[in-house]
């Protein structure tokens, strides 16, 4: 445990966990050209983190309200604006933010994780390899920093999202999602994870860190957004 709580504490002291990823800082693909930054929540601009939690609302509260815990705009925004939160910002060429994901460097029953609270993209940029390329840039800083999974979770009936993580992404249901009750409604929502290989040493490179993790192509709950 306290190895764990190690490798998470240095990683939270990164600068700039994207600066050992610099090829990744571009995304020049299907008619977009974009920029991608990491930035704790602390650093970024009260703008952006605005234009964060209405992308998120827009995207996500319909799902959110299906369920039995709904939707909540305090609690989402005190979830995005926590201390321990970070980001992925994607700006277009006017500097305007088209694309994020919030994540953590954290602890799951004893074992060191990035989790990813939110992936959410504007209509025009969705279906071009962004969300898969966001996600890539995710396992690659997991792995670089020691961590074990990457893990989120998702509604199951979001069914778009459900897709992107085990279909295109090849997650898979984390040993901590909740079973099923027998006499009960059931739940939502599925854990998700993908288990990283030991790091190793090997060269990065745009196309990824050879045989680390795996072949990414450009229990509680925590958050259920997904929109990419």
């Amino acid at each position: 445990m306290a190895a764990s709580q190690g490798k998470v504490e240095a990683a939270n002291k990164l600068e700039d966990p994207m600066a050992m990823l610099e090829p990744f800082k571009k995304f020049e693909r299907n008619g977009l050209s974009l920029t991608i930054e990491c930035k704790r929540v602390t650093d970024l601009d009260m703008d952006t983190i605005e234009w964060a939690f209405d992308l998120t609302k827009k995207n996500m509260q319909a799902l959110y309200e299906s369920c039995d815990f709904g939707w909540k705009d305090r609690d989402k925004k005190e979830e995005m604006t926590e201390e321990k939160a970070w980001y992925l910002i994607v700006r277009d060429q006017e500097k305007k933010p088209v694309a994020f994901i919030h994540f953590r460097f954290d602890i799951e029953i004893d074992v060191e994780v990035v989790y990813c609270y939110e992936i959410q993209l504007i209509e025009g940029v969705r279906r071009k390899g962004l969300g898969k390329f966001l996600m890539q840039i995710l396992e690659l800083m997991a792995y670089k920093t020691e961590m074990k999974k990457v893990m989120m979770t998702t509604f199951k009936h979001n069914t778009d999202s459900v897709d992107f993580f085990k279909k295109g992404l090849k997650y898979e249901v984390d040993e901590i999602s909740p079973d099923d009750p027998v006499f009960d409604e059931g739940y939502c929502y599925w854990i998700l994870s993908k288990t990283l290989q030991p790091k190793k040493s090997s060269a990065t490179n745009s196309h990824g860190a050879s045989g680390s993790v795996g072949n990414v192509t450009n229990g509680h709950c925590h958050s259920e957004g997904c929109c990419c």
